[in-house]
């Protein structure tokens, strides 16, 4: 991409909040407007929440709270004149997502009078499509997964490709007033229009990399978000609201989230550098970063997500306070797997290798397991219980074979029956379809924009 002839001196980018549904005070938006922003860019989208939202299609968020805040930030956006730009819409960024957002956009713009062009950027790929890829050996396992193989990615109820900021670019470049994009990197959001606009490399990926979780790499993550500008040799930040603060151990902390090593991450072109950033405090609430590299990729490569189906739950909840069961519990727990698996095989005719059974106990070691020294006694424990199958049916027969025992079940030194408390009636929950991550792997490409589709609008309004 050609760098503009008239290359401005810095660019103001503003993060509202670390994803799209969560919220912030509206005032925070008209702050960082007033101080200069060239975009507003939003995360709507994470796996923080496991595979069920890629695997199911389905939004994490509420649609009245994504509506509440892209009112605002569509407003926002168009009384200044300046783009919006949402990635991993619908939580996962299935196509599905993405559309899910553009209908709320459209119906705000509607509703509103507002005339944007809006572009989709679809990321969800098929299995077809990367079996040639797979083939021809492009497709790579990122640790500690292992080699790919057919059969893993035709199993996948969705496949999406994490894009860079090119294909984003590419939407703003048409003419995209606000750009929907389906799953992306949470940096390059933010990165799109600096980069656009000639911003070097490393000083924007940087930034974009903090202001990510917005608030999050302030004093107060829960008070909005963060409003950054990046110039030629570095960026600065400072939190939307007056109230909280930015520190040089705030932002440099966040170079700690969600990375394998604090001072280096692989985005699609390349990896960000910050062993020799340095971080200034201007203020006592605004942070100056120096020092940050980027450092491009010989080859340019789509990290890949995949959620497939691996049975189907049912779930129950009781609560125990009988100190004699509290004071043995991992005797009471094994008795507990062993007689509902003889039960399963007297009355159901199941082996144990067909079904699956976890047992939490929250209070004694559902969290660390074997790993939490602290062997004290509790004074009371809430059991769950989920079982796994391969027919929702039979997952939820299992279960109820294990009503009685969390209601009654004694230890064999008992010799009366204890009583704990369900806490749902009926006592089971089915859970339906259950989905683990199967893809953690990057597919090599030869242009950044070759496995998304953009779809641009006109005006909503129009």
């Amino acid at each position: 991409m050609s760098k503009p002839v008239n290359r401005p001196r810095s660019v103001g980018v503003l993060v509202p909040t670390g994803m799209l549904g969560a919220g912030f005070p509206p005032a925070t938006i008209t702050r960082g407007i007033s101080l200069g922003a060239d975009v507003i860019a939003v995360d709507g989208g994470s796996t923080d929440s496991g595979p069920y939202y890629l695997g199911a299609g389905q939004a994490k968020t509420t649609e009245a709270a994504v509506r509440r805040d892209l009112r605002l930030l569509l407003h926002a956006a168009n009384d200044a004149g300046i783009p919006l730009v949402v990635g991993s819409c619908g939580t996962s960024g299935t196509d599905a997502g993405v559309r899910w957002v553009a209908d709320i956009v459209r119906t705000v713009c509607v509703e509103a009078g507002l005339d944007v062009r809006v572009a989709q950027i679809f990321s969800e790929l098929r299995a077809e499509q990367l079996l040639p890829r797979l083939h021809e050996g492009r497709i790579h396992p990122l640790a500690p997964s292992g080699p790919l193989d057919a059969a893993t990615l035709q199993r996948c109820e969705h496949i999406v490709g994490a894009m860079g900021h090119e294909p984003i670019v590419q939407a703003l470049h048409a003419g995209a007033d606000v750009v929907l994009a389906g799953r992306a990197t949470d940096t390059a959001l933010s990165a799109a229009v600096p980069l656009m606009r000639g911003m070097p490399a490393g000083p924007t990926w940087h930034m974009a990399k903090i202001v990510e979780c917005g608030g999050q790499c302030t004093t107060n993550p829960r008070s909005g978000g963060v409003f950054a500008r990046v110039d030629e040799t570095g960026f600065t930040i400072e939190p939307l609201d007056p109230t909280a603060a930015c520190t040089p151990t705030s932002v440099a902390a966040h170079m700690l989230y969600e990375t394998a090593n604090p001072n280096t991450m692989r985005e699609p072109a390349g990896a960000i550098e910050v062993t020799d950033a340095r971080y200034i405090a201007l203020d006592d609430r605004t942070v100056r970063v120096e020092g940050s590299r980027f450092e491009p990729a010989d080859q340019h490569t789509i990290k890949l997500e995949g959620a497939a189906i691996t049975g189907y739950e049912t779930v129950s909840f009781a609560g125990i306070r009988d100190p004699r069961i509290l004071g043995s519990l991992d005797e009471w727990a094994a008795l507990l797997i062993e007689t509902l698996t003889e039960r399963v095989a007297t009355v159901l005719g199941l082996t144990a290798g067909s079904w699956d059974v976890d047992l939490r106990l929250y209070g004694h070691n559902a969290v660390l397991g074997d790993l939490d020294p602290d062997t004290a006694t509790p004074r009371e424990v809430g059991v769950m219980l989920l079982v796994s199958a391969r027919e929702q049916q039979i997952a939820t027969a299992i279960s109820k074979l294990a009503n009685p025992l969390l209601l009654h079940l004694p230890l064999p030194s008992m010799h009366y029956l204890p009583s704990f408390a369900l806490a749902t009636s009926p006592a089971h929950t089915d859970r339906g379809a259950a989905y683990e991550f199967v893809l953690n792997h990057v597919v090599d490409v030869d242009s950044p924009t070759e496995l998304f589709r953009t779809h641009l609008t006109e005006p909503a309004h129009a």
